[in-house]
């Protein structure tokens, strides 16, 4: 724990949002894998006591594992498949939690097998880690939203909160350069509620983005009329997810104002926190 000269540092969960949304963005992954001190500190933050440390470190390590190079390094980084394994069998572990972790696992567990084998494993173990989620499992759809003022990293982090709130939301991808979030739900909650979340800013407005029979994609704006959102009081949910509803590609997904200069110089801070937290 850090004492009351330190208490100027950043504290542990929000190094680790940190980490998580410079993972987000495609053209860091490589530089925080080699980076000597995030990856062993974000193992470390695995075992933290506080559960939305935990969950956001698997959300960095699960946007990280998304690039292929960076797998075998992950794989083979010390005690990284060993603290995976523990937050799944922890009893204590939330299920959306330990479902997260069961993915990072698989992928990585994956990386040098063959194609047949890596499917067989995959639903091996996804079938075990449904079993934890019980009756929150539910069929998921994806949602493809507009938003109107979406155009810089600070709304970006506002468009986050506030779909973190919302009881429902498994996860959601960014595409700055067309002001998109794709964003996966359980198939309970209506789509409505997310634009009411979005709304609820004031500063940006979601439209769905929809394709008509001929194929062409389509703005429908949402009723004016707010839904009544359910508060997330706990982490966010997550579910498997067989394919990322969109193709990855580096321009679309990468964040408006991230620069890779930014982004070295934050994760020298975040290695830095991370050795006297850890290693002190």
């Amino acid at each position: 724990k850090m004492n009351s000269t330190m208490s100027e540092e950043p504290d542990a969960l929000s190094v680790v949002n940190q980490l998580r949304d410079l993972a987000a963005d495609p053209l860091n992954r490589r530089a925080i894998v080699q980076d000597q001190g995030c990856l062993p500190g974000l193992i470390l933050f695995l075992d933290h006591p506080n559960p939305p440390v935990v969950h956001s470190a698997l959300l960095a390590l699960r946007y990280l594992a998304e690039c292929r190079a960076n797998r075998e390094k992950m794989k083979s980084e010390l005690g990284m498949m060993l603290s995976l394994q523990n937050v799944i069998q922890k009893t204590t572990t939330p299920g959306e939690t330990k479902l997260l972790a069961s993915e990072v696992y698989d992928i990585l567990q994956s990386s040098n097998m063959s194609d047949m084998d890596n499917v067989n494993e995959m639903n091996y173990r996804r079938r075990k880690a449904q079993f934890f989620l019980g009756s929150t499992n539910k069929r998921a759809k994806t949602v493809v939203l507009h938003i109107d003022g979406l155009d810089d990293s600070s709304r970006r982090n506002l468009c986050e909160e506030a779909l973190l709130k919302i009881k429902g939301v498994i996860s959601f991808t960014f595409q700055m350069a067309v002001q998109r979030c794709v964003v996966r739900i359980r198939s309970d909650l209506k789509a409505e509620a997310l634009a009411t979340a979005i709304a609820s800013t004031k500063v940006m407005k979601a439209q769905q983005v929809v394709k008509s029979e001929s194929g062409e994609e389509m703005l429908v704006p949402f009723q004016d009329t707010p839904v009544e959102v359910e508060q997330n009081t706990d982490l966010p949910e997550y579910l498997p997810e067989d394919e990322s509803p969109t193709k990855e590609q580096d321009k679309a997904v990468s964040r408006v104002g991230s620069h890779p200069e930014g982004a070295a110089s934050w994760l020298s801070t975040a290695a830095n926190f991370l050795s006297r937290s850890f290693y002190w």
